[in-house]
C-alpha cells in the first residue's frame, strides 16, 4: 500500500528496562514477552500499538501497528502501553526508564543482545562492530516515518528533511550523561551515533543524507557504495541495504517512507508527540515552499548542513546559529540561539496542532530540552545516589505521561 506525502504517519519510541533496586539495565525483554504473550516472538501486537525488541535484551520498542493518520490521540495510546508494560514488569522488581541513555550503564560490561528472532543478524553487526558500545547498547531514540508517493514527492520530502534535519536535536536532546558524567554534549546519543560504524563510513555518511532526490540516484550514490563496503563482511548476503542505511533519515524504498532518526526518546509520550507533530508540520511548511523554493531546499550540502547539525548536538536550543544562509530560509539575518528559529517556526504552524500539543510545545520552549533540565535538576552533584534520584523522577514521568520538571 502506498500512501501519499502526511497521509499516514508510523512513530517508534524506544525506552530502556531497569532493575528498580539496583538502578542497573535489565535484559528481560524476553521475560516481559512472555507475561504478555505467553512466548517469546520478535514482536507483539497490542491493538494499535506493537511493541518489538531490537538487538539489546534490555530495551523494548513501542510503536504504531502499522501507519496512522490519527496522531493527536498517540499520546494517550503510547501512554497506555506504557502503563501495561510497567504493570508487567511490576512483578519482575523492573521497571521503564525513559531518556535516550542510561546515565550510568557501563556497556563494555552490561550489554546482553538479543538472543532470540534476527538474532544472526545481531550477531554479525557484534562481530563487525562490536556492539557493546554506547553507541549501540545504550541508546533510545524515537524515529519518525512519513510516506511518499513516487519519486516526485520523494524529491519534495527528502528536500525538506535534509533541511530540518539539522536543527531536530534541538528540540529533543535528552542524552547529557554516560557513565556517570557530563558529556559536554545534550545529545551525547547523536555524538555517538556519528562514529558508531566508523569501520564501514559509507553506511552513516555525514548523517546528513546526500543530494540525491530519486530512487535511481539514491541507489548509485547512498545503497551501491555501502553493499559493496559491507560485502567482504557479510558473506552469506544475510543484511540488507535499508538496514545497513544508518544516516540521520533514511530512505525505506521497500515501504515508500523516509525514517528520521536524529530524535531522542523523550521522558513521556506526550512530549515525544509533540515534537513530533511540530516537525511534522515545519515540514508541510518547507514542502509547501512557503519559506523558500524546493531547488533552493535541495542546493544545500550535506557538508555545510552537517556543521550546524554538529554544533547542535552540543549546546541544543542554545546553540548560536550564524550561517546567513541558514538563517534567511526563516527571515533572519543576525547570529541567534536555536530556540528562536523553533519560536518561528512554531508561531507560523502551532494553528494547525492540537490545542495540547500547542501547550506542550510552550512548555518545551520555555523550559528547554530533556537535558537541560535534567543538567539543572543534577546541578553540580553528579554522585550516582543523585543521578539516580533525577532519572527515577524521570521514570515517574513516564509513568504519569508527564513533563520532567526540575
Amino acid at each position: 500500500m502506498k500512501y501519499h506525502l502526511f497521509e499516514v504517519f508510523g512513530i517508534e519510541l524506544e525506552y530502556m528496562l531497569i532493575d528498580a533496586s539496583s538502578f542497573k539495565v535489565n535484559p528481560i525483554v524476553d521475560q516481559l514477552f512472555i507475561s504478555k504473550n505467553g512466548e517469546i516472538t520478535s514482536d507483539i501486537e497490542n491493538g494499535k500499538i506493537e511493541w518489538s525488541n531490537e538487538l539489546v535484551a534490555h530495551v523494548v520498542e513501542l510503536k504504531t501497528n502499522g501507519p496512522t493518520g490519527d496522531l493527536d490521540s498517540l499520546d494517550l495510546l503510547f501512554a497506555e502501553n506504557i502503563k501495561e508494560v510497567n504493570l508487567l514488569l511490576k512483578e519482575k522488581n523492573t521497571r521503564l526508564l525513559p531518556s535516550a541513555a542510561h546515565p550510568l550503564m557501563d556497556p563494555a560490561t552490561e550489554t546482553q543482545l538479543w538472543k532470540h528472532s534476527n538474532n544472526k543478524i545481531y550477531a554479525l553487526y557484534n562481530r563487525i562492530f562490536d556492539c557493546s558500545g554506547h553507541g549501540w547498547s545504550n541508546v533510545q531514540s524515537m524515529h519518525i516515518n512519513l510516506p511518499f508517493f513516487d519519486d516526485n514527492e520523494f524529491d519534495k520530502l527528502h528536500a525538506a528533511v535534509r533541511l530540518l534535519l539539522p536543527i531536530m536535536p534541538a528540540l529533543s536532546a535528552s542524552s547529557p550523561i554516560f557513565e556517570g558524567k557530563d558529556t559536554g554534549f545534550k545529545d551525547a546519543r547523536m555524538l555517538v551515533y556519528k562514529s558508531n560504524q566508523k569501520e564501514i563510513p559509507e553506511m552513516t555518511g555525514k548523517v546528513i543524507p546526500e543530494q540525491v532526490f530519486n530512487k535511481a540516484d539514491y541507489n548509485k550514490t547512498i545503497f551501491e557504495p555501502i553493499n559493496k563496503a559491507i560485502k567482504p563482511h557479510d558473506t552469506e548476503n544475510i543484511l540488507d541495504q535499508h538496514f545497513l542505511n544508518s544516516r540521520g533519515a533514511i530512505a525505506r524504498f521497500d515501504r515508500n517512507a523516509i525514517e528520521i532518526r536524529v530524535l531522542d526518546v523523550q521522558e513521556c509520550p506526550k512530549a515525544d508527540m509533540a515534537v513530533t507533530i511540530l516537525i511534522i508540520e515545519c515540514l508541510k511548511l518547507l514542502v509547501s515552499e512557503e519559506l523558500i523554493p524546493i531547488d533552493e531546499q535541495k542546493k544545500w550540502h550535506e557538508d555545510e548542513l552537517f556543521k550546524i547539525f554538529d554544533a547542535v548536538i552540543k549546546d541544543a536550543e542554545n546553540t548560536k546559529i550564524s550561517n546567513k544562509e541558514y538563517l534567511r530560509i526563516f527571515g533572519l539575518s543576525q547570529t541567534i540561539e536555536i530556540k528562536e528559529i523553533w519560536r518561528i517556526l512554531f508561531s507560523k504552524v502551532k494553528r494547525n496542532m492540537a490545542y495540547k500539543h500547542q501547550e506542550s510545545i510552550k512548555f518545551l520552549m520555555n523550559n528547554g530540552s530533556l537535558s537541560t533540565r535534567i543538567l539543572k535538576s543534577i546541578g553540580d552533584d553528579f554522585s550516582e545516589e543523585n543521578i539516580r534520584k533525577t532519572y527515577l523522577k524521570l521514570a515517574d514521568c513516564l509513568e504519569e505521561n508527564e513533563f520532567f520538571k526540575p
